[in-house]
């Protein structure tokens, strides 16, 4: 038996293809529903619409630091994952879709472990194991690198 390349997508790949298209078009259209919720002023912001522009020459440290100080009155910066809590506020809304696209792909690779362990293809289901720990572990805040 010969193990030659071939054209035809595995179910894993095919799987995996599926959800990540599906998890881009809903994080897609999240992203058009809540920048039109933040822009038409439906949900209100933390910060005001005509106040973003003067911020944005600032750097990010400046900004987390101005956005607590005039409008949050917060004891700590909002970083990693503290935005949460304000996604009732429209421009912190707008994270929301983000998380997912970013996110996508974690469930990705943990929907196709089990059928890569069953087909037999170890390797494989060892790495797609090690990439939703190792994505999990990054997205969770608990690495910092800078402070």
């Amino acid at each position: 038996m010969t193990n030659e390349p071939t054209l035809q997508a595995t179910e894993e790949q095919l799987l995996y293809a599926n959800l990540l298209g599906k998890g881009m078009l809903i994080g897609l259209a999240m992203m058009f529903v809540t920048f039109a919720l933040y822009v038409f002023g439906i949900i209100k912001p933390v910060v005001p619409l005509d106040q973003v522009a003067s911020m944005w020459t600032q750097p990010v440290h400046e900004y987390l630091v101005s956005v607590n100080e005039n409008f949050l009155h917060g004891d700590h910066l909002i970083t990693g994952w503290a935005w949460m809590p304000l996604l009732g506020k429209g421009d912190f809304l707008n994270f929301m879709p983000i998380a997912l696209l970013s996110g996508i792909t974690i469930v990705c690779y943990a929907v196709i472990t089990p059928g890569l362990f069953r087909r037999g293809d170890k390797a494989m289901a060892i790495m797609a194991v090690a990439e939703v720990l190792i994505l999990s572990l990054a997205a969770s805040g608990l690495l910092a690198v800078g402070h």
